[in-house]
């Protein structure tokens, strides 16, 4: 069900948050871990902070209000986020009255919180990533009770629309259209703490979309665990198409995409709109092994990936492909790993994001036998990274001579230059030379040379 802000207790308790504030114009600190999901939701955060009477920091130490939002897809993403979290038992010793939360999907998993509840005591509460428009609600809570809370398992699948971002660049910009999973991969935790997939109104995005484009933006990055299987009264290729058909010179993005969603019908959208819609794909593989795509559970044979890609690259002349991939899936062998090696030969990815696996408790690949020894991992890995790496240098190199357009992010003066680095339509990282300084615009490049994840050129002066 699609909810508006106004139909939940949001603003009256922002309100009293903001009354107990009174003149006073304390900050908050929001600390993200993981996605773009993760960031996008960090973005309504800080909205909601401001909507309570906060200013924003990125200082946690001069924040009267600390959120932590967490990520629970690997097990190393969380013991970094506790350990952060450790931190601040000091500073809430010297300072009793900031207030300390925990979001996001550890914030999902009980075993997580009852851990959290029982160790961290200066913790004031958590709360799941469905559930933002209560953060108001457990602040007030804290503030007024000294109470701590744990909200666990009251998310019933509503999208709540209305609650705006702080959003760091004026020119980019996140675009949730999707929350949840319904794939259930093996070794995923994902459904189990962002629940089952829920699609916004095709009529808010493109609302949101229109808004961001009149306000300046330059590139919406379109968001969902599995954006491509956007289902309202589009499909994600009619959302997708709409979009592109707004007026203004920006370009759009979408990730992440599940292999077995990327119909024919996206594929020609995107051929159709060349300008709009960038010529780049993440499509994540995990394995090139039939049998461990199988135990992942991922729903397509290499047969089937194989023809998506060779369908884009026909439909899309020069697109930029990236992936994941997982080593040391359980039960994964030599000639499985070699299965991926081939297929990563065969598609040239122009990037590839590789992790270990990293068993999650509660899905059903943490229960599997048959695991791969660590040591065999890491040298699995350390040569996927040095095949993947040339593969991604050699991919780089026509680019050198040519003009690109380029999306400006960050700018810098040395040794009396100007340097700046911005992306281009293809997602490729670029540091370039310039005469000018502004930052949110886009430039004509000319490369002089490229790195494997990295291209270096010179701004061209228009007439």
């Amino acid at each position: 069900m699609i909810k508006r802000l106004n139909e939940t207790d949001y603003s009256s308790a922002a309100l009293r948050v903001r009354e107990l504030l009174a003149d006073r114009k304390p900050l908050a600190c929001v600390i993200t871990f993981g996605c773009q999901q993760n960031e996008a939701d960090s973005e309504k955060i800080r909205k909601i902070a401001v909507d309570m009477g906060y200013g924003v920091t990125d200082d946690p130490y001069e924040a009267s209000l600390i959120v932590l939002n967490t990520c629970a897809v690997r097990r190393h993403a969380e013991l970094k986020a506790t350990s952060i979290l450790g931190n601040f038992k000091a500073y809430k010793q010297e300072h009793p009255d900031t207030i300390i939360a925990l979001c996001g999907c550890m914030a999902a998993e009980p075993s997580t919180v009852a851990s959290l509840k029982t160790h961290f005591h200066f913790l004031n509460f958590t709360l799941e990533p469905n559930m933002l428009h209560k953060f108001p609600v457990l602040v007030l809570h804290a503030m007024e009770e000294g109470k701590r809370t744990f909200l666990l398992g009251e998310d019933e699948g509503d999208v709540v629309e209305g609650i705006g971002a702080v959003r760091r660049h004026s020119h980019r910009a996140w675009v949730s259209i999707m929350y949840g999973c319904n794939n259930f991969c093996s070794y995923c935790i994902v459904p189990y703490v962002r629940g089952r997939e829920r699609s916004r109104a095709s009529s808010d995005v493109l609302a949101e979309c229109r808004e961001l484009v009149a306000s300046g933006c330059r590139e919406i990055t379109l968001l969902g665990q599995n954006v491509n299987s956007y289902a309202s009264d589009v499909d994600f290729a009619g959302l997708l198409e709409q979009i592109a058909a707004i007026d203004g010179d920006f370009i759009i993005r979408f990730m992440t995409s599940h292999p077995k969603d990327v119909s024919d019908r996206l594929i020609a959208v995107m051929a159709k709109n060349p300008i709009k819609i960038a010529p780049y794909f993440h499509l994540p593989l995990q394995s090139g092994s039939d049998r461990i795509l199988k135990a992942m559970h991922r729903t397509y044979d290499t047969a089937k990936y194989l023809d998506t890609v060779d369908k884009l690259r026909a439909a899309v002349p020069g697109i930029a492909l990236s992936s994941d991939i997982i080593i040391g899936f359980p039960g994964e062998e030599d000639e499985d790993f070699a299965d991926t090696m081939k297929i990563l030969e065969r598609v040239r990815f122009d990037m590839v994001y590789s992790f270990l696996f990293s068993p999650r408790e509660g899905t059903r690949a943490a229960k599997m036998e048959n695991t791969v020894p660590r040591a065999a991992m890491n040298e699995r890995m350390a040569y996927l990274l040095d095949v993947s790496g040339k593969i991604s240098y050699e991919k780089n190199q026509p680019y050198v001579g040519r003009v690109l357009r380029v999306l400006t992010d960050e700018a810098k003066e040395e040794d009396g230059k100007i340097l700046l680095t911005g992306r281009t339509p293809e997602n490729k990282l670029i540091h370039f030379t310039s005469h000018d300084p502004r930052v949110g615009r886009f430039a004509d490049v000319k490369v002089d040379r490229a790195g494997a994840f990295v291209l270096y050129g010179e701004e061209e002066k228009r007439n």
